[in-house]
């Protein structure tokens, strides 16, 4: 049989672009056993699935094709398509699903117009002639199209794999440098202090690259992480980044007072004294500090360290990095590979954490759906 689409990935640009396909013969591949394992993770398991504000400003990539490809989908198309689900607008104008990430997917399932095949690991394609052939561990698929919608290489526990980049390189489309983003990050012995704070939480600003984060930071037995470090991760390559511990504090509140620092400041207790501790000082009022000790205090408004690294593609939420955008037209399809397209995080695009990357894959999806579908 031949397919008029194959979709390589259940997961969300794969399942939006199957359900969003009228009148046509198709089959996604699934490797995993089952589908969309990234969406019940997505949002804490409550699917944050779309932002109220969406704009190529959030995303890392060549923003002008960003900017098309975001216009066939607003955020209100999105709630519509899922409106026998409640969501709730909640921090950072994120839609997080009442009934939680379970209840997302089951409604793209069940709005399939394609047959799933699990447990169906992609080894490669190839085009001959006007079909392409595709090539897993037991069986061969053809298709007269291929969307290319399996992911990055975040998370490998939820069966990521690298099959859209090594298809795309063997099609002579070339891939961009992959990293791990929205991610934490690890440190450097100067940072190690940061390690004793494991599960400390505070708001902060976070500025890389003259790109500024505000939001909560989380202190772990690794490093540093929490929303505020993740949106920064995206933006990180190697180099310093600068964080302020007191956004909102005066500095001039110091100056009078007479109680301890940690006190006065309105940070977690245990934070200001390991602070302290690092650079072997006692906690006590601000007057009582000479001037290099207060030099020291104020890096807390300012605090600059380069991190050693990130944690890695096993805790990142997206791949950095992927199939490049000057490779493909506006619709998506490969220049040099008519029927061939790529879809969700594959793509050199990478969103901001808010439902900005989820927004997306359900866009690139139906950017491909409206062009199959003609």
């Amino acid at each position: 049989m031949i397919y008029d689409v194959i979709i390589i990935g259940a997961g969300a640009s794969g399942l939006f672009l199957g359900a969003n396909l009228k009148g046509k013969k198709v089959a996604i591949l699934e490797k995993n056993s089952s589908a969309g394992k990234k969406i019940l993770a997505s949002g804490g398991g409550r699917c944050n699935i779309t932002n109220r504000f969406i704009s190529a400003k959030n995303y890392l990539g060549e923003q002008k094709f960003i900017e098309q490809i975001l216009k066939v989908l607003t955020p209100n198309q999105v709630l519509k398509f899922f409106s026998e689900l409640k969501f709730s607008e909640q921090k950072q104008n994120q839609f997080f699903c009442d009934s939680g990430a379970k209840s997302v997917l089951s409604v793209l399932l069940k709005r399939q117009n394609a047959d799933i095949f699990y447990n169906k690991e992609v080894l490669g394609a190839k085009k001959v002639d006007e079909i392409f052939e595709i090539l897993t561990k037991d069986e061969k698929f053809r298709a007269r199209n291929l969307v290319i919608a399996s992911g990055g290489l975040s998370y490998k526990t939820l069966g990521a794999s690298d099959i859209g980049y090594k298809i795309a390189n063997n099609f002579g489309i070339e891939t961009s440098t992959l990293a791990p983003a929205l991610v934490g990050f690890s440190v450097q012995k100067d940072e190690f202090w940061f390690k004793e704070l494991s599960g400390v939480r505070l708001n902060a600003d976070v500025e890389i690259n003259s790109h500024k984060f505000s939001g909560d930071l989380l202190f772990t037995h690794r490093g540093i992480s929490g929303p505020a470090i993740l949106n920064a991760s995206l933006f990180w390559q190697k180099g310093r980044i600068y964080i302020n511990f007191l956004p909102k504090f005066n500095k001039k509140s110091l100056i009078n007072g007479k109680k301890q620092l940690s006190s006065v400041l309105p940070l977690p207790k245990r934070f200001v004294l390991e602070f302290l501790k690092n650079f072997g000082l006692k906690d006590r009022a601000f007057y009582e500090f000479n001037d290099n000790d207060r030099q020291i205090i104020k890096r807390l408004f300012a605090y600059e360290f380069a991190p050693a690294g990130t944690f890695g593609f096993e805790r990142a939420e997206v791949t950095k990095g992927g199939v490049k955008s000057e490779f493909l037209d506006e619709n998506l399809q490969a220049y040099n590979v008519k029927g061939l397209y790529f879809v969700g995080e594959v793509l050199d695009i990478t969103g901001m954490l808010g439902g900005y990357n989820l927004h997306f894959a359900f866009a690139s999806a139906l950017k491909v759906a409206r062009v199959l579908n003609l």
